[in-house]
């Protein structure tokens, strides 16, 4: 049912007073390329609905609710502090090694709950998908844009991290909300793919936090991308999420070089979203099957 576009088209007889019955036209999608983007902004309602359901649902019973926002970020900035600032002494570009980490983690935790959110959304809401009709695209998006609002909570506290360290941000600070859109777009990206996939293959959600943690790794937030020899830099760049974090830096903080990471990072990022869009339309009429 899924891939079916419906038109809605109403004909007014001359008395303006009298209307006659809607008449609803189904038909199928020309092919499986034909995305028709224009009904998800047609369906923006029921987007703005699931998205505040999720933030919700997030914090639902919880003893701390919204705090959990701030205290993630700063708990894992104090044991990435003390294990590779004081301990492993790594270097952090003539930074405080705190705001160093925290800069970077704010994009990453926007990245992460996203990428495990947007995952597992289809599973989480099979009932909903055998029961009506609606894009199927709406869920993975209402599961990204969710996490929009712990990022703008947390972003207060780096703000005052900022002024703590008597930091003053530069015109960079502009380019903010480009460095937000790439991660999220990263984020929608991989998570269409393995939304997906964990529709056909149930062991995905599983290997869903492996990946997110070894992704951790392989992104500069402990560290700077400047300890990456310069041959390796443009491969290092490949992970769209070290331009992210390095164009966090830069903006915030006005160290680093990011117009190699943010290019590679745009080029890969637009590669993995067309195909997550094409292989999710294509995929959609055999969600309510398989859930």
């Amino acid at each position: 049912m899924s891939d079916l576009k419906i038109s809605l088209t109403k004909s007014i007889a001359q008395n303006p007073s009298e209307m006659q019955p809607s008449c609803i036209e189904i038909s199928p999608r020309r092919n499986w390329l034909d995305l028709d983007l224009g009904e998800i902004w047609r369906h923006r309602d029921l987007l703005g609905i699931l998205v505040w359901r999720d933030v919700k649902v997030r914090y639902k019973q919880t003893a701390l609710g919204a705090a959990w926002v701030i205290l993630q970020p700063i708990l894992t900035m104090l044991v990435f502090s003390m294990l590779f600032g004081r301990v492993a002494k790594l270097p952090s570009d003539g930074i405080p090694y705190p705001i160093f980490v925290f800069t970077a983690l704010l994009p990453w935790q926007l990245f992460a709950h996203a990428l495990s959110d947007s995952g597992n959304s289809l599973i989480a809401n099979q009932q909903l998908i055998t029961k009506v009709y609606f894009p199927r695209l709406v869920i993975p998006l209402a599961a990204v844009l969710s996490g929009l609002v712990d990022f703008a909570v947390a972003f207060t506290i780096l703000i005052a991290l900022m002024l703590f360290y008597g930091i003053v941000p530069t015109l960079a600070i502009l380019t903010l909300p480009l460095f937000v859109l790439l991660a999220v777009a990263t984020a929608t990206a991989v998570g269409l793919w393995l939304a997906v996939f964990n529709v056909q293959y149930r062991d995905v959600r599983y290997t869903i936090p492996f990946l997110t943690q070894f992704w951790l790794f392989v992104t500069p937030i402990a560290y700077s991308s400047s300890l990456i020899p310069e041959r390796w830099r443009l491969l290092y760049g490949l992970n769209p999420m070290t331009g992210v974090a390095e164009g966090f830096r830069w903006a915030l903080l006005g160290r680093g070089d990011v117009g190699p990471l943010i290019g590679v990072a745009v080029v890969v990022v637009t590669f993995l979203l067309i195909g997550g869009l094409v292989y999710f339309r294509h995929m959609e009429d055999s969600f309510a099957d398989m859930v």
